[in-house]
This record gives C-alpha cells, sequence and structure tokens, in this order.
C-alpha cells in the first residue's frame, strides 16, 4: 500500500464514522438516474456514471454535447493491442472529465458464445484471454486519466433474452475457466474501481444477490477492493442485495435501498455491518476519483490531451479485418486500390451513404461528425473517380427520421406555454429520469412538439409514421395529416410492446432540394407512478421505395464500367443491437443478390461489410477482397479510404470465429426454456468447438491479412516464455500479430484440442527481420477442478503452435511441463 493508499484509507475512515445511518442507506441509492447523493458534511461531491463503451455519453442524451464516437468494442479487440486499447481508454477519460463523469460504465466484457447474441458488437471475444488482455488496457487507459471504470456485466450475460430475469446454467469449469476469467484477468491486471452485477441469474441466483461469486470469490478470492453497482433497475431485495455484496444499487431515488434499507437495519433484518462496508467502498472510489475532500486522487496530473478524431481514424483502420485479398487482372492483389490517375472506382450500397457507425443501446452517443464510406471516399479520390449508386438498401421500414432532417424539440405546458426545448439529432426522443430538457419536468409537461424542417434528397413518395405508446398529430407542410392513438399491441418483442411498433402514418410527395416543414406532437402521459420515469417516442420516415430490380441494375451498369467496384453492406438497428437477440445472420434486404451482380460483371469486387457481428457472406468465393469494418466509429469512412488506398495497412485480426452459414454455429441457443439457459457446450464455444466438431468456419479465429507477407523463421519455447523470430518479406511495412496456442500431446483431462495462451504485435519494414517475445501465463497450463474447487496444472507435453491464426500454424516446437 503506497502512502496515497493509507491516506485514501484514513479519509474513507474518518468520513463514514460522521454518517449516520440513514445518510449511508441514502448513499447506497442512486439520487437520479445517472449519480448518487453529495454529502457536504464530510466533503463528498455527488458521483456521477455514464454509459460509456465507445463514447461518454454524459448525464443527457442529448446532442448539445456530441461525444466522440470509437469503433465498437468487437473493433477494438480486433487490434489484438492492448496498448491501443489503453490510448481508447485515455481518450474515453478525457471525455469523462470534460463531461464532469466520474466512473465509465463499461468495459463490457461478457464473451461471444453464440454469434446470435445481440450485443456481440458490445463484447470484445470469444476468447477469454484475448477478452481479459484488451479489457485491462481498456480498464488502465480510463483509470490513467482518474477516472473509474465498470467492468460488466458480472456474469453469464452472454445474451439478451429474458435477459431481466433468465437463468444462466453454467457448469464450474466453463464458469471459471471461460466467462470468469476476463474479470478474473482484469481485476488482477488493471484494479479496476468498480464492477457492476448483471440482471440475470446463475445457476439459481440472481447476480445483484450472489454472495458466492461477488463476496467469496470476486472480493475473497481475487481481491477486488471496488464498488459494485447493480445493472439498472437489477437490484430486487433489500436483504438479498445487501448480503450478497451490492453496494449500490441504481437508479434512484427510489428502490430497494435508502429508506427501505435504512429500515431494515432497525427492524434487525441487516446488519449494519454490511451497510458500512458497502460505504466504504462507495467512498473508497470518491477518494481514487477526487470527490472526497482531504483524500488525495489516484491521479491528480491528467494526461496530456488526445485528439479524438485522429485516434478513432486510427482506431478504426487498425481494427478492420481484411479477410479476403485475392489476384486481379493485371495485379497480384486486389487491395490496396491502383489509385493511379484514370482509375475508377464504382460504389455501392445504401450503407455507403448512410453509414451506421454505432451498436444500438446502451452504446450510442452522438458525435460531433460521421465520415460515411461515400465521404470518405469522396474526399479521398480525384474529381470523376467515383460513382455511387444505392444498389440495395438493408431497410425497408421506417426509422427515426435522420438524414435531411433539422429537429427540435418544445416543451409545452397545459396553457401551452414553453416550459423547454432542445435540438435533436434524429427524430427519437428518449429521455430517462432527469434527462429533460433545461426547464422541463414531468409535472409540467403537456405536450413534446418534435418540429423542423425536412430538405428531401430524392423527389416522390416519402412515407412519416410514429413509434411509441399514446396520442399524437402529425403535420407535414403544415397540413395534419394522422391523429391519433397508439395502444400497446400484442407483440412479441418486449421492447416494441413497451415502447410500440413502427407505425406508417401519411405519405406525403415532396420534390428533392425543396425545405418541408414537419411536426409531430406527443401528448404526455402521467408518469408518477412508474418507478423509472421516461419518454420514449419517435417521429419516422422512409423514403420513396424504388424497384429493388432497378437499384441493383443501376449499380451493375457502374459496376461494369469501373475499375473497380466497391459494395458496403450492412446490418440495421432492427438485425443487430442491445434488447434482443438475433435469429438468423443473414445481411437484410437484397444485399446479397446486389453482390452477386456486381461480382459477375467486375472481377476487381471488394466487399465492405459493416456489421458488429458475424453475417453469412454466400458470395465470398466470388469477389476479390472482403473486409470487415464492424461499427467503425465516427471516423469510419476517413479510414475506409485510408485502408483502401493502402494510405494505412488493414491491422485487424478476427477476435471471433467468422461461421462460413449459421448452421456451422456451434451455439445457437439463445433463447431460454423455462426461465433457463443451460450452457450444454460446456468449455467448446467458439473455435475450440469448431476445432472440436472438425468443421471449417468461413474464415478463422485470429486471422487477418495486412498487405505484406512473413516468414516465420525459428521458435523458442520454454514454460514461461515463447520467442519468435520473423522477416518481412513483403514491399511494405507491416505489422503481424503472432498467436501462440498450446495443443496437449496427450491429454489427461478433458480440455480442447488446443488454446490461444498469449500473442505479440511486431512491426518490421520490408525485408526487416524482427523477434516477438511472448509471455505464457501459467493458467495456460491450469484447469478448474471441480473436486478440489481450486486450479490444477496439468503437466505434460504441449506442441507449441506459432501462428498465423487458428487455422494457419507457421512453426511448432514440443514443450515438456511439469
Amino acid at each position: 500500500m503506497t502512502d496515497a493508499d493509507q491516506v485514501r484509507t484514513s479519509v474513507v475512515e474518518v468520513a463514514l464514522g460522521k454518517l449516520d445511518l440513514d445518510t449511508k442507506a441514502r448513499l447506497l441509492a442512486g439520487q437520479d438516474m445517472w449519480s448518487l447523493p453529495a454529502i457536504p458534511e464530510i466533503g463528498l461531491q455527488s458521483l456521477v456514471m455514464s454509459d460509456g463503451p465507445i463514447g461518454v455519453r454524459g448525464v443527457r442524451w442529448t446532442a448539445d454535447d456530441p461525444s466522440i464516437a470509437l469503433p465498437s468494442p468487437t473493433a477494438l479487440a480486433a487490434a489484438w493491442d492492448p496498448e491501443l486499447a489503453r490510448r481508447a481508454g485515455r481518450l474515453l477519460a478525457q471525455e469523462s472529465r470534460r463531461k464532469g463523469v466520474h466512473v465509465l460504465l463499461a468495459p463490457t466484457v461478457n464473451l461471444h458464445r453464440s454469434p446470435l447474441g445481440g450485443r456481440h458488437f458490445e463484447c470484445y471475444s470469444e476468447d477469454p484471454y484475448l477478452t481479459g488482455v484488451v479489457g485491462s488496457g481498456y480498464v488502465n487507459g480510463v483509470q490513467d486519466g482518474g477516472v473509474g471504470t465498470t467492468v460488466k456485466h458480472f456474469v453469464g450475460n452472454e445474451s439478451e433474452t429474458d435477459r431481466f430475469t433468465v437463468d444462466s446454467v453454467i457448469a464450474p469449469r466453463p464458469l471459471r475457466e471461460l466467462y470468469l476469467a476476463p474479470f478474473e484477468a482484469i481485476v488482477a491486471n488493471a484494479h479496476p474501481w468498480g464492477i457492476m452485477t448483471a440482471y440475470n441469474q446463475v445457476n439459481g441466483t440472481t447476480m445483484t444477490e450472489h454472495r458466492y461469486l461477488v463476496n467469496e470469490v470476486l472480493r475473497g478470492e481475487w481481491g477486488f477492493d471496488g464498488y459494485n453497482v447493480s445493472d439498472w433497475m437489477a437490484a430486487r431485495s433489500t436483504t438479498g442485495d445487501i448480503e450478497g455484496g451490492l453496494d449500490v444499487a441504481m437508479p434512484g431515488p427510489t428502490g430497494v435501498y435508502g429508506p427501505t434499507l435504512a429500515e431494515a437495519v432497525r427492524a434487525g433484518e441487516v446488519s449494519e455491518s454490511l451497510v458500512d462496508d458497502a460505504v466504504r467502498n462507495v467512498l473508497r472510489l470518491a477518494a481514487r476519483v477526487g470527490a472526497l475532500e482531504g483524500a488525495p486522487a489516484v491521479v491528480e496530473t491528467a494526461p496530456a490531451p488526445v485528439d479524438g478524431q485522429a485516434l478513432a481514424r486510427e482506431l478504426a483502420a487498425r481494427g478492420f479485418v481484411l479477410v479476403r485479398n485475392e489476384a486481379v487482372p493485371g495485379r497480384s492483389a486486389a487491395l490496396p486500390l491502383d489509385a493511379s490517375a484514370g482509375r475508377t472506382v464504382a460504389l455501392s450500397g445504401a450503407a455507403a451513404r448512410d453509414a451506421r457507425v454505432l451498436g444500438g443501446g446502451s452504446a450510442t452517443v452522438f458525435p460531433e461528425r460521421i465520415v460515411s464510406p461515400l465521404d470518405g471516399l469522396t474526399a479521398a479520390l480525384p474529381d470523376g473517380a467515383l460513382t455511387f449508386a444505392v444498389g440495395a438498401d438493408p431497410s425497408d421500414e421506417l426509422v427515426p427520421a435522420d438524414k435531411g432532417f433539422e429537429l427540435r424539440a418544445v416543451c409545452r405546458d397545459a396553457s401551452g406555454a414553453v416550459v423547454g426545448e432542445g435540438s435533436l439529432p434524429t427524430g427519437q426522443v428518449q429521455w430517462i429520469g432527469d434527462d429533460l430538457p433545461a426547464g422541463a419536468t414531468y409535472e409540467t409537461m403537456a405536450s413534446i412538439e418534435v418540429r423542423g424542417t425536412f430538405l428531401p434528397r430524392e423527389s416522390g413518395e416519402h412515407a412519416f409514421g410514429t413509434r411509441g405508446l399514446g396520442a399524437f398529430s402529425l403535420a407535414v407542410d403544415g397540413r395534419t395529416l394522422w391523429e391519433g392513438v397508439q395502444e400497446m399491441g400484442n407483440e412479441a418483442d418486449p421492447f416494441e410492446a413497451f415502447f410500440g411498433a413502427p407505425s406508417e402514418r401519411a405519405r406525403v410527395t415532396v420534390t428533392e432540394g425543396e425545405p418541408v416543414e414537419v411536426s409531430l406532437t406527443y401528448q404526455v402521459p402521467d408518469v408518477s407512478a412508474l418507478p423509472l420515469k421516461a419518454i420514449m417516442f419517435s417521429l419516422l420516415h422512409l423514403g420513396p421505395r424504388s424497384d429493388p430490380d432497378e437499384l441493383i441494375a443501376e449499380a451493375v451498369a457502374a459496376a461494369r464500367a469501373a475499375d473497380t467496384a466497391v459494395v458496403v453492406v450492412a446490418t440495421t438497428e432492427r438485425v443487430e443491437s442491445e434488447g434482443f437477440d438475433r435469429q438468423d445472420l443473414t445481411l437484410p434486404g437484397r444485399q446479397d443478390d446486389l453482390v452477386r451482380a456486381v461480382a459477375a460483371v467486375n472481377p476487381n469486387t471488394v466487399v465492405v461489410v459493416n456489421a458488429g457481428s458475424p453475417v453469412e457472406l454466400p458470395w465470398r468465393e466470388d469477389v476479390a477482397a472482403v473486409l470487415l469494418t464492424w461499427f467503425p466509429g465516427q471516423e469510419g469512412g476517413a479510414a475506409l479510404a485510408d485502408v483502401l488506398l493502402g494510405d494505412a495497412e488493414p491491422g485487424g485480426r478476427l477476435p471471433t470465429t467468422w461461421p462460413a452459414r449459421f448452421e456451422d454455429a456451434p451455439v445457437t441457443e439463445v433463447v431460454p426454456t423455462e426461465g433457463r439457459l443451460e450452457y450444454r457446450e460446456g468449455l467448446f464455444i467458439g473455435y475450440r468447438a469448431y476445432e472440436k466438431h472438425g468443421v471449417a468456419p468461413a474464415f478463422p479465429f485470429g486471422h487477418g491479412l495486412g498487405y505484406t507477407d512473413w516468414a516465420y523463421e525459428s521458435l523458442e519455447a520454454t514454460a514461461d516464455t515463447v520467442r519468435v523470430r520473423l522477416t518481412n518479406t513483403g514491399t511494405r511495412p507491416g505489422r503481424e500479430v503472432v498467436q501462440v496456442y498450446l495443443a496437449p500431446v496427450a491429454d489427461t483431462v478433458e480440455r480442447p484440442a488446443s488454446w490461444l495462451a498469449g500473442f505479440a504485435g511486431v512491426s518490421a519494414g520490408p525485408g526487416e527481420t524482427v523477434e516477438a517475445v511472448i509471455a505464457l501465463p501459467a493458467r495456460a497450463f491450469e484447469i478448474w477442478d471441480q473436486e478440489s474447487s481450486g486450479w490444477q496444472r496439468i503437466g505434460g507435453a504441449y506442441e507449441v503452435r506459432a501462428s498465423h491464426s487458428h487455422g494457419d500454424t507457421r512453426l511448432t516446437a514440443t514443450l515438456d511441463v511439469a
């Protein structure tokens, strides 16, 4: 313990001793959606939390205070670089400080158990070791900036279906070796200041009440000394939660803590010492972030400023995974593009123009700008070199009004007087808790009008609609087109049942470039009885529907005339988002048909896949190149131009196995049966399962191509270190990720045939030889022994594989381990 640690500990104890029971209980319940109450008498500021896996939202969900939007966590993991993750964390700490945030509710380190997991894009990898390493880098970076992290969701939250109540049934070995492993590694290597417990149960016990996993494992075995906060609305039992090790129940002020907790202590149902333990953890957090008077913050001088746009662009390129790059007429590989004078590019795909750069749900932020693929390539290529055709649209349903709309929300009281207003980046209103425009309150608001102008990008019949439950009035160009009430339906999806399904209300013919006024007025219902006050509704829009075959024909004609065809395909928020799991792995709309048609007329076709998690690519062997860009963040289009034109190398390697087809995925069960989701596959998820079952994926775990070649020359292995010499045999500088897998020669216990034990990135110029030094953790040789409830080292002979990917071993050596 350092001198500063001792001072913080002393200040915490003195502060704790000054608090009465009611104040202590109040401190453990949120005072609102995002913060804990200040206690001036002990010098405690209000502790502020914020969502933020890829950008810091702040306490208000508003475009008036934009946020840097980094690539999705899966993209960050695809870089296979903990130092890069650390730099991302430092940027997010900088953003947090700017927005007055003390604690970031991230990172998400649940595993990619199944590609159907709706929040797959917000998690790092299918592999626990890679997840732990990248997560440690992220946590270290954020906390380098003096901002706390909250590693989530502890534990067993790998899917979204019935996530509030599902019982994840996980045997001890996979629970320890897979799902707990990233949390354990991050606690050991990054010392996070917070953990968030999940909604779900694990083996019959709700996680916010799980004394064994929280008190005995997390705090006891691992030595975690941070605060433990519930997922929002997850805390359900006053005695169960406090005895289960839950420090903070969010949000507040009503809930299972606060006055209810104080009453439980007075009634003899809860020991006050448990309350003291929880308060001590909260005060320790406050001391660390500099919010407790007299306690020195862990970081008193912020790191050097980070250029957010530049880092977002670099991160995107470093996470792009080039999975295919074949020879084309006159060239040894399709990428990088030949950008010499006179060369032309035909770009197609609606997703190239209207880029989806981040996932849905709590990861959503409002960036200051978004660079689409069309924007990026237009800026990078000479005038006249680029054409664009829609080709195919991944969405054929109404979505929140966005492109061409400039909107504001105007809140009025019953007399019609304006009580508050604010800008809206889209037609979606999503106000939770105190997240309201200045001056507006739930008690005074009688109506909310979303109003503004719409500048059509194309002439024709445009559809307008609503989403949300309640009474609406819709007007376009000064004419009221619909008035009515949207009632709760019988939708199977609980989110649609609560928020209402998207509904078309009117169609209006407008002219390209001629602005029209739009207005949607919503009558605010009485929300006083709700435990969490919220208002959610949307003005929806859908542009003119063209004949799909005609759109594809236009793209084909442009591709036929161009030197290179680039097709951008994507998922949508209705396919891939927090709150629900996917049904399959197909791309929506006619995007597969577009790729096939373009590839049939241009052998130099490059497909850019903008999806946060795997999708089927049935045409993958019919195109010259396939580049996976995940959700690439606000600078994604600029990074795409950098990579396609060769100004940057695609730096990514797959953090998750990419199946050839849905049926090949080893785990597709994400829907509980009678409330239970049994992890029957045990240890065998991801590449471990593909190898066990002898199934070849489309692209293996760890796969990714650069713009140079590497010769692996020598391998030396000991029980704790592997050294690999390799040479860049190409004509360009590049970076290689050397992956080390262990494979037991004659296993004496049930284990996967091989597993990732370590990795290292190396960079070299043409002809240069470098050495990768990879540490082998002791845990790589251990299993969780269920009989002794402890880790057991398994000795014997191991094949050490130095690999370019799990499916591409370059060198091997045999290692005998005692």
